[in-house]
């Protein structure tokens, strides 16, 4: 297999996953250049060719693959799939739901699983029909906090950390969504082109999963490439990060795994008016 450009976010559950790979200390089915950037940078990069590097693999969002499935496949590990691990929407104490049916609501990207489970939400509760301002994720529970926005939607270490800016939750979307649908929440996937071939990227299925078994056999190891790259340094936070977002799904997809994906995906491209083939999602 020829070279590698590989794109992840630099959140705990990615640096957990790939250190192993990143740092060549398991075996790897091709030599590779990565990246680490927001998820919202690689969402776009894929979706509109805008950034510094072709990404052969990368880390996106669930609600970003209506726009790519044409040229990537979804890689059977690596992802973040979970039980209470979704996006939750926040505001300031005494808000009301009802308040913020139609104000701006900030967001860590239109193309985010957050972004497009608020509106898989709001269709179906008929609210939420306010702009979306996109944030950088970090930067939506200070702005929440200056009173720039009323409400915002949070990802990664904010549904740890939202109490310490005085703010509440007034919906956890993944809890909504475990119980509407009876699945895990399915928030990102890694996906490679479809042009590698077959054996190729079943050679990086596995790849990641023995990467996932490095960083559970050495999670000290782990733990220091973490904090390199982590918003939020306390040892407490991070490993709630990785319990939350690192689960039996991101070694393996099975069926409940695959199925939240698929279902994700048809009331995603149901509201979008996009085509697609549920057949070829995964790699077969």
């Amino acid at each position: 297999m020829q070279s590698l450009t590989v794109g992840i976010s630099p959140c705990p559950n990615d640096t957990y996953i790939f250190h192993a790979l990143i740092k060549n200390l398991v075996a790897s089915p091709a030599s590779c250049r990565w990246f680490l950037e927001d998820v919202e940078t690689l969402n776009l990069a894929l979706i509109n060719k805008d950034f510094i590097a072709d990404f052969d693999v990368c880390k996106v969002s669930i609600g970003a693959l209506p726009y790519i499935l044409d040229e990537y496949v979804v890689l059977r590990s690596g992802g973040a799939l979970g039980l209470g691990c979704g996006p939750v929407l926040l505001a300031e104490k005494g808000t009301t739901l009802e308040a913020l049916k139609d104000i701006s609501l900030a967001v860590p990207g239109l193309y985010t699983t957050a972004n497009n489970l608020l509106s898989v939400y709001g269709r179906m509760n008929n609210t939420f029909y306010g702009e979306r301002v996109p944030l950088r994720f970090d930067l939506i529970m200070p702005a929440i906090q200056e009173k720039r926005f009323k409400a915002g939607v949070v990802i990664h270490e904010g549904r740890f950390t939202y109490q310490d800016y005085g703010l509440e939750c007034l919906l956890d979307l993944g809890q909504w969504w475990e119980g509407t649908f009876n699945l895990p929440l399915p928030l990102g996937v890694i996906v490679a082109k479809r042009s590698l071939g077959y054996k190729n990227l079943l050679a990086l299925e596995e790849a990641i999963r023995r990467s996932i078994k490095y960083a559970e056999a050495n999670p000290l190891v782990t733990l220091s490439y973490i904090k390199e790259h982590a918003q939020e340094l306390n040892d407490a936070v991070i490993a709630s990060h990785i319990n939350t977002f690192v689960t039996k799904w991101s070694y393996n997809y099975d069926k409940s795994g695959e199925e939240a994906i698929l279902t994700f995906l048809k009331h995603h491209s149901n509201s979008e008016n996009k085509k697609i083939d549920f057949h070829t999602v995964f790699v077969e």
